[in-house]
Order: structure tokens, then C-alpha cells, then sequence
């Protein structure tokens, strides 16, 4: 393609979907199979403030109106309901006559149809038939509007998230690194991307090559550290009983959204890839597929349309999967390297428990301990945060961060990164996924609560910029891992495996052989 028309074609396609607006539960198009949500609109209507200070605090300014819309729209489909009762019910006596006048000869109601003729009757039966129409739409229309407003709104928040904007420190983990205040001077920090490409272990420009930019190849030993790294986070997760499920990466837009994930952000900025359809598919009605971008939504779609037997909870799920995120916006220092990605691997929990606070904060410490029982093991300086309310996705009554101290990202946040995070989501995911259980007998929601226990990329940053030694020109490998990197305790061009291109050949008596 001649280039000059590729980059006009790029550039429509980017105005193309800045044009896009910010898309909606209710846009993602459910087929008949889907799960009905089931929404609480009565605590709505009952907590009418609550949701609106809600919004406010939580950045979502458009739907802080919907309580108050919702209000309305309920007494309007009150209005509408009485009018149809008396509808109905001289309906039901024009009916009656109908079909018998002789039954009817004695009811004093129906005095006035007594008087009127048959013709008249029927007339009027058919103009009521025609009035209840109308007024059965305007209810259903009353009602739609109501639930597709409700689930707009994003969950209440926990009386322990702090108001806000400010996070709120809950504690470290393992001690500060040497120079943590103020590096000397014959201290030399590097970034990650300047340690992985000099060993050889991160190819960025080969991966903007193959895919753009966003995109990267682990080489070698950082290849292997990433599945060491999964196979660490997964045994201490089994350890704690925690469930292993390998998940699909591929969900239905409408099963990411009823978890809280919108295709795109307030300001319309894509989130998520979707997956392509061809217009005949889309005129059948087939769902919409999108990359998941947390395996999250696949673990919360496992149980979507069921009921989940009460004896079972909590059930803790923990998964590893690729993840997606198409992460818009433009690219700088603050994203450089693996910090912002595209697609990396991730170690997930997730867990269903009774709708009980106690149970919920016993499973969500539970995670909270396996975060830090990692990230210590790891050698990682960390901070553990309570995220504030504006902080908040859709789904999360409570989120706590986990950051590491990256050594080339002092001038951001003071070199705090964000590795992992831990949000309890109470019923708002069951409730859209339709997802039950019982207590007492009676039908209910059981509530979520998911948590990272590794995401590859991040934490592999932090290791090489934390672990390298600037006179050796070597990375430690904490000792947690060597038992899948092959007892290595240290990556670098000393004395690490030979690569391909670092071996010779010669030919002897008609036979390749290594020299």
C-alpha cells in the first residue's frame, strides 16, 4: 500500500474512534441466552442521596443524575399501573357482559353497560384494548429505563475505603533498599529496559516491528523467568487452597461488562479489544467477543446463570492467563518499556463467598496475605495501599494496591509502581451475571472478590532494576525462583548459557561440529 494513503487511512481510522461514545452496560447487546441481570432498583429508590454522593465521589458525574431519574421514572410507571388497573378492570366487566349479559344482570357495575348497546360495548372494548396497549409499553419502557440506569451506576462504596483522592498507607513490606532516600554517587540506576536490552533479554524494537508499539519479546533467561514467576505464584496460591482453573481469553463483551469492564472509559477512550464480527453475524444477533483483559471476567462467567450450592462457599479460584489491554493514551517515560503493555501474562484469584462481611473479609485478607507473602519473598521494597473512592472501577466496594519502588521511575510518584491490586465487589458482579445462591432458604447473591497474585511484566521490572549490579553487570534471581531457572542465582553475559549466536561451528570430516 503506498504509504502516504496507509498513513491517511491510519489517521481516519484514529478520528473514527475518537468520534466513538463512551459505551454503556446496556450497549453491549445481550442475546436471549445471556443472563438477566437482577437489580436492586427498590434500595435505589429507598437510598436515592447515598447513590448520587456515591457517583460524585467516584468521578462518575454522568450517572450522579440517575437516582434522581429513576425517582421519576418510577412514579411515572406508578401513574401508569393505576391507570391500567381501572383499564383492566372495566375491561374485564365489558368482557363479562359480553360474553353473557344474563351473568351480569344482577352486578350494579355494570348498570351503566347494561344501558349501552352491543355495538357500543364492543367499541369501547376495543378502544380499552387499545389504551392498556399503550399503557403496557409505557410501563415496560418505565421499567427498562430504571434497571438500564441502575446498572450505569457503579457499586456503593465500603465504609474502609478512604473519601477522596488521597490513598491512605497501610504498611510496607521488606525493608528499604540501600540509597532508598538519595542514591550516592557512584550508584548507578538503570532502568529495566536499559538492563534487558544490554543482557539481551527484552527486544522492544523487533516486537514494534512484528506488532507496534506496546508490544514486546522476553528473550533467554527472561523467558524463563516469566513461566518461573507464574509457577512460584501459583504454588503459593494452590498452598493457601486455592483452586487452579485455565481460563479462556476470549468472553463476550456483555459477560466483561456485567462485571464492571466497559469497552470504553468516560472519555471514550478505548479499553478493550474487540473481537471482529462480519455484518451477517452481527444481523443474526451473535454476541460480540472481546480479549479479556484480566481473566477475572472468565472466572465470574463460569457461574453466570447458576446457582451455587451455599455448602460450597467461599470457592476460591485461582487462574493464569494472557491478558489484553488496549491501554489508549500516549506513550512516555511514565509507560515506557514493560510498565504499560498490551498483552502479558497474569496470575489471577477470584473468589465467591456467602453475601457475609466476616466471610468476605476472611477470603479478601486471605488474598491481601498472598500478595505479601510474594512480593517479600521476591526482595521487593513495597507499600500497600488503601486506594481511595475516586480510585475505584464500577465493581470495587474496596481496592487495595500493592506498589513496588522502581529505582528509574523517582521522578514519577517518587518511583512508587502499582504490581498488584485487590478489590471486594460484594453482589454488584452477581447480581448482573445472575449468578445465586441461598441463605436461610431464600434465594440470594453470593459476593466477589478478586485479587492479582502476579502480573509478569511489572514485577519483572521491578527484579531487574532492583536485582542488577552495575560491576558485575548482572541481575540476582531471588531465591524463591531458581528452583525453575535451572538453580541460576544470577542473569548476565558472565558466565550465563550460551545463546546460538554466541557458539561457533566447524566442519570436520564431513560433520558440523561445536568448536
Amino acid at each position: 500500500m503506498n504509504r502516504s494513503l496507509a498513513c491517511l487511512r491510519c489517521r481516519g481510522l484514529r478520528a473514527k474512534a475518537r468520534a466513538l461514545p463512551a459505551r454503556t452496560f446496556a450497549d453491549n447487546k445481550r442475546p436471549p441466552t445471556a443472563p438477566k441481570p437482577i437489580i436492586d432498583i427498590k434500595h435505589v429508590r429507598q437510598n436515592p442521596e447515598l447513590y448520587e454522593r456515591t457517583c460524585l465521589e467516584r468521578n462518575y458525574r454522568n450517572q450522579a443524575a440517575h437516582p434522581a431519574r429513576i425517582l421519576e421514572l418510577h412514579s411515572q410507571w406508578q401513574a401508569l399501573q393505576r391507570q391500567g388497573r381501572a383499564l383492566r378492570e372495566r375491561s374485564n366487566l365489558l368482557r363479562k357482559f359480553l360474553a353473557n349479559p344474563a351473568t351480569s344482570s344482577g352486578d350494579d357495575d355494570v348498570q351503566d353497560i347494561r344501558e349501552m348497546s352491543r355495538q357500543q360495548v364492543q367499541d369501547e372494548a376495543r378502544r380499552l384494548k387499545g389504551e392498556l396497549s399503550g399503557i403496557e409499553k409505557g410501563e415496560a419502557a418505565a421499567a427498562a429505563e430504571m434497571e438500564a440506569l441502575a446498572l450505569e451506576m457503579p457499586n456503593l462504596t465500603s465504609d474502609d475505603t478512604p473519601r477522596g483522592h488521597e490513598a491512605l498507607v497501610l504498611g510496607y513490606i521488606n525493608s528499604p533498599p540501600a540509597a532508598f532516600d538519595k542514591s550516592p554517587e557512584n550508584k548507578v540506576w538503570r532502568s529495566h529496559v536499559h538492563v534487558g536490552s544490554e543482557l539481551g533479554l527484552l527486544d522492544f524494537s523487533g516486537a514494534a516491528a512484528a506488532s507496534g508499539w506496546g508490544w514486546y519479546y522476553l528473550v533467554g533467561e527472561a523467558a524463563q523467568l516469566e513461566q518461573a514467576l507464574v509457577q512460584y505464584a501459583l504454588a503459593v496460591a494452590t498452598r493457601h487452597g486455592w483452586t487452579q482453573v485455565s481460563p479462556p481469553t476470549m468472553v463476550y463483551s456483555h459477560i466483561g461488562a456485567a462485571c464492571g469492564f466497559r469497552p470504553r472509559d468516560q472519555h471514550g477512550e478505548q479499553q478493550v479489544y474487540a473481537v471482529a464480527r462480519s455484518e451477517a453475524d452481527a444481523d443474526r444477533g451473535v454476541p460480540e467477543l472481546c480479549l479479556a483483559g484480566t481473566s477475572e471476567i472468565a472466572l465470574a462467567g463460569m457461574k453466570a446463570n447458576a446457582a451455587i450450592d451455599p455448602e460450597d462457599l467461599p470457592m476460591k479460584r485461582v487462574a493464569v492467563s494472557r491478558c489484553y489491554r488496549a491501554e489508549a493514551g500516549a506513550r512516555g517515560a511514565d509507560t515506557k518499556g514493560l510498565y504499560r503493555v498490551h498483552e502479558f501474562t497474569k496470575v489471577e484469584m477470584f473468589a465467591w463467598t456467602s453475601p457475609s462481611r466476616d466471610e468476605e473479609q476472611d477470603v479478601y485478607q486471605e488474598m491481601l496475605d498472598v500478595q505479601a507473602e510474594i512480593m517479600q519473598s521476591l526482595g521487593l521494597y513495597c507499600r500497600v495501599l488503601s486506594m481511595p473512592a475516586a480510585d475505584l472501577g464500577a465493581s470495587a466496594a474496596r481496592k487495595v494496591d500493592v506498589e513496588a519502588w522502581f529505582p528509574s521511575r523517582q521522578s514519577i510518584n517518587d518511583g512508587w509502581g502499582e504490581l498488584t491490586s485487590a478489590s471486594t465487589c460484594t453482589d454488584y458482579q452477581t447480581r448482573r451475571l445472575a449468578t445465586r445462591t441461598r441463605v436461610d432458604g431464600k434465594v440470594s447473591f453470593p459476593w466477589t472478590c478478586n485479587g492479582t497474585a502476579l502480573a509478569v511484566p511489572r514485577v519483572m521490572a521491578a527484579l531487574f532494576e532492583n536485582g542488577w549490579d552495575e560491576e558485575t553487570g548482572t541481575v540476582a534471581i531471588p531465591e524463591v525462583l531458581r528452583p525453575w531457572m535451572d538453580g541460576l542465582e544470577r542473569i548476565g553475559r558472565v558466565g550465563r548459557r550460551r545463546n546460538a549466536h554466541e557458539v561457533t561451528f566447524t566442519q570436520k570430516d564431513g560433520h558440523v561440529e561445536e568448536a
